[in-house]
């Protein structure tokens, strides 16, 4: 199942109601923010379970 350009296009639309065209650059900046601390938690956990000995 993937998303058509129309679907995208509703979805935004939704999110633009809901949210107001004002505090779109605010949701933006939040979710970039929370894909950056998961991008680097995930870096994190990946050299933890690196350096841990084998058992």
């Amino acid at each position: 199942m993937s998303l058509g350009p129309w679907q995208l296009f509703l979805v935004l639309i939704i999110i633009l109601v809901l949210f107001g065209a004002g505090k779109m650059p605010q949701v933006m900046r939040d979710l970039g923010k929370g894909i950056k601390n998961l991008k680097q938690e995930l870096k994190d956990s990946d050299k933890l379970s690196s350096n841990e000995p084998d058992r």
